[in-house]
């Protein structure tokens, strides 16, 4: 710009005028308060933590983590009903319940194998609690379907154990003891009867 110009300026709605001469204005858009943005190689994401790396990541929609973490608790426990039994798997898999509160084989071995199912096992009979397809209720030498049982908290705190393979006419069958201490046979069993309710109990470590 020479001297002969008339520099004049002025801020008109947020622009610059420069007046070159009387008949003209030249306008310059004002200096952007946005910094220059990166190129996207360039730009980094923060990094994420705790998260694992078998989990799988979803922008913008929840996605459920792996729930493989709930899977090989194993928890020492006597099964107390509400018949007053402590239930027992005897050394040859013969299930029922017991008065003694020291008998050996009532100290069963509680393992979750899946999201709210669970395998029992007696420490000392090494047979597992289990359900046969018509209901019968007996002990397994060797883990298979019929020893998946659904472990369930009721409503008065007793727990319930289901089987989680067969079903009689679209329900559950359940572990049970009658008054006597004998083994219920699963299609006779009910959610609401008191006799399929046991309260876990803490073995303590001698």
């Amino acid at each position: 710009m020479t001297s002969g110009e008339l520099q004049q300026i002025n801020k008109v709605k947020g622009k610059t005028r420069f007046r070159t001469s009387p008949h003209f204005f030249v306008s310059y858009p004002p200096p952007s308060s946005s910094p220059t943005p990166l190129h996207a190689s360039s730009a980094r994401l923060p990094r994420a933590t705790n998260v694992s790396s078998s989990s799988a990541t979803v922008i913008g929609r929840h996605v459920r983590s792996s729930y493989k973490h709930l899977q090989g608790d194993v928890r020492r426990r006597k099964l107390f009903s509400y018949q007053k039994f402590f239930l027992r798997i005897g050394k040859e898999g013969k299930v029922n319940g017991t008065k003694s509160e020291d008998d050996p084989y009532s100290i069963l071995e509680i393992k979750s194998v899946d999201v709210g199912v669970v395998a029992i096992r007696g420490l000392s009979s090494n047979h597992y609690l289990a359900i046969r397809k018509n209901g019968v209720l007996y002990g397994a030498r060797e883990y298979g379907p019929d020893c998946r049982l659904i472990e369930r908290i009721e409503e008065n705190k007793y727990n319930t154990y289901a089987s989680a393979e067969w079903l009689n006419k679209d329900k559950r069958m359940f572990v049970g003891l009658n008054a006597k201490g004998k083994p219920m046979k699963g299609k006779k069993t009910r959610r609401k009867n008191t006799a399929t309710h046991f309260l876990p109990i803490v073995v303590q470590p001698r």
